[in-house]
């Protein structure tokens, strides 16, 4: 395995794409259809999220929360109607700081501070909220903050905002398609035109041929369910933790891209299987959709591995231990992946000859 080769065939996948269609759009499409569903649902020129406080002592917070151009704030004065305003939704979501809060965090000491969300508040505004307040107390105190806050939410919880519904399909929409039409496509373009012929009568092997495309499904893959979470507002805290799931993701997807173009002889025959069984890709999506449908038919299909930590960090806030046992199956299942494309190569000798 040569590595300088590898690059130089990915290369030439990443310069020739912008000529092919599929490369187009596997770019074009996550956007559009993003871009159509936050139109639709009034979610794109959406206002800013509103924080409503209630502060019981003399907080700088309060006066970092008003200058940041992130949120639009408002003070209340007693708990009850914050409470009350957070519930009838005339604020996306509101804090209580005690007492001496700001000489608290400066010594070090533990913190709990409550924050109440609006049950049918954009997954999005309850991000911004809780980042925002994040990074002003690290602000405010010059280290990273001994507070932990604890989401209480209020008002209508069964309402879900339909952009939230369809914020998973999106999300799978631009790791899959990428993943699996990128590199399969694209080997049974060489696979007809018997291109790869010429390849393997140089020093470059099959092995290295496969390495490049599959590469290319994964950081195209990986880019895109990014920039859906850009367009979405929905990178929240821990943006690394987000790119590490989108690329095991990716690897996923390239994976049955790869697999399928390997079992299938023909373009016609790739398309046709992916029409066919792309339906249990997506199928954890609409469980999201409707959260009425039992959740746990959803962890049935192996995409549900890479949309439910993505929706865990960028919806809920989550981090490491909510994420880690779905993570290690995600893991697990690329294994299997890589296990069964490496039988089915030994077996399918004609791609070298």
């Amino acid at each position: 395995m040569n590595l300088r080769r590898v690059g130089v065939l990915l290369s030439k996948e990443l310069f020739m794409g912008p000529k092919n269609f599929i490369f187009i759009f596997v770019l074009v499409a996550p956007i559009a259809i993003s871009l159509v569903v936050s139109l639709v649902f009034g979610t794109l020129f959406a206002d800013q999220a509103t924080l409503g406080i209630v502060d019981e002592g003399n907080s700088q917070l309060v006066t970092l929360v008003e200058q940041s151009p992130s949120v639009a704030s408002r003070e209340y004065y007693d708990v009850s109607q914050l409470k009350e305003a957070v519930a009838e939704g005339a604020v996306d979501g509101g804090i209580v700081l005690p007492p001496d809060f700001d000489g608290s965090i400066l010594l070090g000491e533990r913190t709990v501070i409550p924050i109440y969300i609006w049950g049918e508040s954009l997954a999005k505004n309850r991000t911004i909220l809780t980042v925002t307040v994040m990074n002003l107390m690290r602000e405010l105190s010059g280290q990273e903050p001994p507070v932990e806050i604890e989401t209480v939410t209020l008002g209508d919880q069964e309402s879900i905002p339909w952009n939230d519904r369809l914020f998973p399909l999106v999300v799978l929409i631009a790791v899959v398609i990428a993943g699996v039409m990128l590199p399969g496509t694209s080997i049974l373009h060489e696979k007809e035109k018997k291109t790869v012929d010429a390849l393997v009568a140089t020093p470059t092997t099959i092995g290295e041929v496969f390495l490049a495309k599959g590469l290319l499904g994964v950081i195209i893959g990986m880019v895109m369910g990014i920039v859906i979470l850009l367009l979405n507002q929905t990178l929240g805290s821990q943006p690394g933790l987000l790119i590490m799931v989108m690329f095991l993701g990716s690897i996923m997807a390239t994976g049955i891209g790869m697999l399928v173009s390997s079992i299938v002889k023909d373009t016609t025959s790739f398309f046709a299987t992916t029409k066919l069984f792309g339906i249990l890709l997506y199928a954890p999506a609409f469980f999201y959709m409707f959260p009425e449908l039992p959740q746990w038919i959803g962890k049935v299909f192996p995409t549900y591995y890479i949309v439910e930590p993505i929706l865990q960090i960028s919806q809920r806030g989550g981090g490491w231990p909510e994420i880690a046992a779905n993570v290690f199956i995600l893991i697990g299942l690329n294994i299997i992946l890589v296990a069964l494309m490496a039988f089915t190569l030994s077996k399918k000798r004609q791609y070298a000859v």
